[in-house]
Parts: structure tokens; sequence; C-alpha cells
């Protein structure tokens, strides 16, 4: 059992910057893969970015490829997100999620560990 907590929302101004955290606690394994998706209000969840734990491959969607960067702190078993140049359009409840999900990552049926979302508010 993994059980995510993510951290570092809040309320920013276009342009600015945030760091989302994702800290899991519990048993983790090196197959497993992080990923943050969010979901604004009234629209579906979708991929953000993803992070494979043993690989350090990186994926990101065309939306924030550029803006945001994915790495993680193994030592910790701790995962961010760091989200440059945020605009209006980023605001949503950021959710991390953890699993083995292979070549899936971005598909967050696959991910069977979530964590309780964190917001992030971006005003113009």
């Amino acid at each position: 059992q993994v059980q995510p907590v993510e951290s570092g929302g809040g309320s920013v101004q276009a342009g600015g910057s945030l760091r989302l955290s994702c800290a899991a606690s519990g048993r983790t394994f090196s197959t497993y893969t992080t990923g943050w998706f969010r979901q604004a209000p009234g629209k579906e969840r979708q991929f953000v970015a993803a992070i494979a734990w043993r690989a350090r491959n990186t994926y990101y969607s065309d939306s924030v490829k550029g803006r945001f960067t994915i790495s993680r702190d193994n030592a910790k078993n701790t995962v961010y997100l760091q989200m440059n140049s945020l605009k209006r359009e980023d605001t949503a409840e950021y959710f991390c999620a953890w699993g083995n999900v292979g070549s899936n990552y971005d598909y967050d049926r696959y991910y069977p560990y979530w964590g309780q979302g964190t917001q992030v508010t971006v005003s113009s």
C-alpha cells in the first residue's frame, strides 16, 4: 500500500511559479511511476507529467512542456513538480498518483494509489 500526500499548492499571479511535492509513505517499489494529473471544475482529469522511478524517464503533456519540470528525491520518496510561467488555464486541483503503469503513464485509470489533491489557482 502506497499513500501519496501532495503539498505546495496555493494562489499565484500569472507568470509566477509554484512547486508541488508528493511524498509517498508505505511500501514503494523501484518499478513504480509517479504521475501528476489535474482537474479543473467541470472538466475531466488530465495528465500533466510523470516520472519513472528507476529509469528517471520524464514525460509531459504538450500544454506544460517547457514550463513544468518533474523530478524526484529517492531518499525522501518524494516527487516534485516545479511549475513556472503559470497561466490562468493551469488553475486546477492537482493530484499525484503512484503505480506500476509502464507505458500507460498518462492514463489515470492505471494508477492505483492517489493523493488527496492540492489546489493551484492562477490569477491574471
